[in-house]
């Protein structure tokens, strides 16, 4: 391997070794069960430092994951004796536009720092998990998904150039990544609309015993066949905040508390048992789950799609063993404003039918706990996938965000690079995937991206 002092005189921003001592906090995952010993992480302060960053891979044959926000569950943004590009230290940041109703945001940044320098100014975009993989929040009713709210990125490609994406420059690769996720290059900035948002919202968690199953999806049912964009709720199956095994309600409402408890009078009628709903500044809505889906732990996620309500979900609170906690979660807002987005406006197939998602999390990380908990969560969602008759392959595969299985076994391909099978690439983008094979031909032929649902160049597809 070529001395790596070579790159560090040339590199802006900092390059971190295994004997470095911030070493293990530049490993250091969301999910500790992601992390991976890279060989180098590189973090990079502008773009050229990430072109150097991928010269330095491909001469050493190195493996390449970009991390961003470091929430990808199944070690997308780590690389094993690899290098990490990663952009969370010198591109976390939020600057609103508040004239043009935009914000241009790092690619190294989290929602919450995004959500609360655009709520200084009464504005708000959709926020939701990986930007570039669809992207749902709880103003997708309103306002579509992430991707419908892109104006603009700045992309490094593999060969090591900047190129500007969006409608007017580079529509292609505009269209690719709006989905596509890290298939085609280093995102180092985007341009996001906001849109006019109160300060407030009412929000929170409800929770009604088990046996309030069946009276709860009549409900349900009655409210989601007449549910409003600006309103939405997820169920949980897990313990509420007491420690109770109980059905939990995620509630949200785009206004003030009076309003919401008026709006989900029904489901306040069944008597829950614990009420933390209230009304609360916009920008703390994201927080609400981080006490579940914290830091440090181990964690095994996979989804699927549904076509409504249903009662077998209740056979989803099964236990998968002692060690293993497992939450199921189901969504329910309105996608018809995704829909009515043309399916091959972009790379992200969509779909009317809401998200199941199984998360199963343990502190000991073991194989054989991950083994256990991949096992279960397979076994939970075919619970519903057998049932659901109306689900496509597209749905059985769920979404690409929600998911520890983005990266199948790999294979070494022609060029000596390990890469991932592309079946479930497949089945996620659907329709769009010959165009994507097509667009990889163009900006990644080697297959230098390939940590996340991985897609295989074919300029003929």
């Amino acid at each position: 391997m070529s001395d790596i002092s070579a790159l560090k005189d040339s590199f802006k921003g900092d390059i971190v070794t295994p004997g470095d001592a911030d070493y293990k906090a530049a490993i250091a995952r969301w999910a500790v069960n992601a992390e991976r010993d890279a060989r180098v992480v590189a973090f990079v302060k502008d773009t050229d430092d990430v072109a150097l960053a991928l010269k330095y891979a491909r001469s050493n044959n190195l493996q390449v994951a970009i991390r961003c926000g470091g929430h990808s569950p199944g070690g997308s943004s780590s690389a094993q004796d690899g290098l990490v590009v990663d952009l969370s230290r010198y591109f976390n940041y939020a600057v609103v536009d508040p004239d043009k109703y935009t914000v241009r945001v790092g690619g190294g940044s989290i929602w919450e720092t995004v959500e609360r320098e655009s709520i200084k100014h009464g504005l708000a975009t959709v926020g939701g998990l990986l930007l570039l993989g669809g992207g749902y929040g709880f103003l997708t009713g309103q306002h579509g998904t992430v991707v419908d709210n892109l104006l603009q990125a700045t992309v490094v490609t593999a060969d090591g150039t900047t190129l500007t994406a969006s409608d007017s420059e580079n529509s292609d690769l505009f269209w690719g990544i709006r989905g596509g996720g890290s298939n085609f290059g280093v995102c180092t900035e985007f341009i996001l609309r906001l849109h006019p948002q109160r300060r407030t919202v009412f929000a929170g968690i409800v929770a009604f015993p088990p046996d309030a199953m069946d009276p709860l999806i009549t409900v349900l049912s009655q409210w989601w066949a007449n549910v409003k964009d600006n309103e939405g709720l997820s169920l949980v199956l897990g313990k509420d905040p007491l420690g109770r095994d109980a059905i939990i309600l995620s509630l949200f409402y785009n206004g003030s508390e009076e309003e919401g408890r008026e709006n989900f009078k029904a489901f306040y009628d069944l008597k829950p048992v614990f009420d933390g709903a209230r009304e609360m500044p916009f920008e703390a809505l994201n927080a609400i789950s981080n006490q579940v889906f914290a830091h440090g732990d181990s964690y095994y996620l996979k989804s699927i799609l549904y076509s409504r309500p249903r009662t077998e979900v209740r056979e989803l609170n099964a236990a998968p063993g002692n060690e293993i906690e497992h939450i199921s979660y189901f969504d329910f807002f309105s996608h018809r404003k995704v829909v009515s987005v043309p399916v091959d406006a972009t790379a992200h197939l969509r779909s009317s039918a809401g998200l199941i998602g199984c998360a199963l999390k343990w502190r000991n990380n073991t194989p054989a706990n991950e083994q256990v908990a991949r096992l279960a969560a397979r076994e939970l969602t075919n619970i519903v996938t057998a049932s659901d008759t109306q689900l496509s392959d597209a749905g059985k595969a769920g979404y690409g965000n929600f998911s520890s299985e983005a990266q199948p076994e790999s294979v070494v391909t022609p060029t000596g690079h390990r890469v991932l099978d592309d079946s479930n690439s497949r089945a996620l983008f659907g329709s769009n995937y010959p165009r994507l094979q097509r667009l990889k031909a163009r900006y990644d032929p080697e297959i230098m991206f390939s940590r996340w649902y991985p897609v295989i160049p074919n300029s003929e597809a």
